[in-house]
């Protein structure tokens, strides 16, 4: 499974970068692919291009605050999550896109 996402938080400095570790650390124990854009106080980090989009199975995105750019992933199954969902709870998360992916509605 490939999944791409997006972290952003209201003050752009620690959260979305707790978010955006969170995620790639669980992510990796479970064997999934993930590309994180953080979108922070210093602008767009680790940008998401098309091929990545293209690739991906899934996206997260965090809805505490408009993510730039968002119409990108149009095409594309997205879970929308709270940083804080991604800091917590990354494996119900990451869960859920599984669930989607492997066709099991919840």
């Amino acid at each position: 499974m490939n999944i791409v996402a997006v972290t952003a938080c209201l003050t752009g400095i620690a959260h979305t970068y707790l978010a955006a570790e969170s995620l790639e650390r669980h992510a990796k124990a479970k064997g999934i692919k993930i590309k994180v854009e953080t979108q922070g106080a210093i602008g767009i980090e680790n940008k998401i291009t098309l091929e990545d989009i293209k690739k991906a199975d899934a996206v997260i995105l965090t809805n505490n605050i408009e993510i730039e750019d968002v119409e990108r992933f149009e095409e594309k199954y997205i879970l929308k999550v709270s940083v804080k969902d991604l800091v917590r709870n990354p494996d119900e998360v990451l869960q859920k896109v599984q669930d989607y992916v492997n066709g099991i509605s919840s």
